[in-house]
């Protein structure tokens, strides 16, 4: 298996249901962008990320990346953060919005919105209904990303991952830690064997 990390240039592609994507990425040492298939629900243009899985060659789209594994890192830079917020993943930021943000706090953004929101009352423009819908969109998406990374531990898709958390929320870790079996009653497509499977590690 190979790893890469990759910055999410542009999504091609994407299937609510089961996560299914296709994106355009930039992966270092390369010159072109480098087309990344697999289960990558709700991952942002601007997303870094790194990826475990092997290359192979489709006869109709050519030579892609295709991901079985992958962990979302916040990017560093100021060009990854900026898009990485305006993409429209956190509700309330914008391009514009994002510009601003990044302008004032730069490297610093990130930090800035996960531990002191109310910073964002420095950006011109940005009111308290405007940083509401960010907090709750911020920690909304740190939920979804938690259940995820929990769920790919025990070997759990990226599609059943998404089944889960809208099944059960904010909660999902809990129940799921409480009495996996009730995922085979509660989510379509989920077996006994892995509910099992999570019990026993």
């Amino acid at each position: 298996m190979i790893k890469i990390r990759c910055v999410v240039e542009h999504i091609t592609y994407q299937n609510q249901e089961n996560g299914y994507s296709v994106m355009r990425v930039k992966v270092k040492d390369y010159s072109e962008l480098v087309t990344l298939v697999g289960n990558l629900l709700d991952i942002p243009v601007g997303a870094v990320l790194l990826c475990n899985g092997d290359w192979k060659v489709d006869k109709r789209y050519g030579r892609q990346f295709v991901c079985e594994t992958w962990e979302e890192v916040m990017p560093a830079t100021v060009y990854g953060i900026e898009k990485y917020l305006g993409s429209g993943l956190v509700k309330g930021i914008g391009p514009k919005y994002a510009h601003l943000i990044v302008e004032r706090f730069g490297t610093d953004t990130i930090e800035v919105i996960e531990d002191d929101i109310e910073r964002l009352y420095e950006v011109a423009g940005i009111g308290k209904k405007r940083v509401e819908k960010i907090r709750d969109s911020w920690e909304k998406q740190k939920d979804i990303k938690n259940v995820m990374i929990f769920l790919q531990q025990y070997g759990v898709s990226t599609a059943y991952a998404a089944k889960i958390y809208r099944q059960y929320g904010k909660e999902s870790i809990d129940n799921v830690k409480e009495n996996p079996y009730r995922l085979a009653d509660d989510i379509w497509g989920i077996g006994f064997k892995t509910a099992d499977g999570i019990a026993s590690k």
